[in-house]
């Protein structure tokens, strides 16, 4: 067995689901409390020592729609950085090809509401970027283990 490979269980239909229910309950508490709720995260190597949450809004590229979702983030200065993770899944979340596709965003931290510019972070960048995302949040460097693809890392520049 690859002690790198993603646990199959991951995988499953009910896990998906979750997920989704969970995100979309952790936005409606974001939002609903300013951060309050669901500002921070606390699993796997974020038990410990809780990680900061944003919210990220997009525009759907084929709904059109405004796509909301809950991302651990980091401050490079005025710029809100992300990662396009999904837990170590073998294709890019949904949002981030939104962002791709259009970079005009809105990040929501606390009560803080802006708009931003994405953009998806060139090779040095990544690369300066990384090892600080993965001191937030060790499990980075896992999901990054159980994929073949790199991880892409998206830059928000305020507008």
């Amino acid at each position: 067995m690859d002690v790198n490979a993603r646990p199959a269980q991951l995988d499953s239909p009910i896990v998906a689901k979750f997920i989704k229910v969970g995100s979309r309950l952790n936005t409606r508490l974001y939002k609903l409390t300013r951060g309050k709720f669901g500002g921070t995260w606390r699993v796997g190597s974020a038990l410990r020592n809780p990680t900061p949450v944003c919210l990220l809004t997009s525009i759907g590229r084929k709904s059109g729609q405004e796509r909301t979702v809950p991302l651990l983030f980091l401050r490079d200065g005025d710029d809100i950085v992300v990662v396009a993770s999904q837990g170590g899944l073998p294709s890019n979340p949904a949002w981030y090809y939104n962002v791709r596709d259009d970079p005009s965003v809105r990040t929501q931290v606390g009560g803080d509401d802006r708009r931003y510019t994405a953009r998806i972070a060139n090779d040095a960048e990544r690369d300066r970027l990384w090892p600080q995302l993965v001191d937030l949040y060790a499990d980075f460097n896992t999901y990054a283990a159980w994929t073949d693809r790199k991880i892409p890392v998206v830059i928000c520049s305020p507008k």
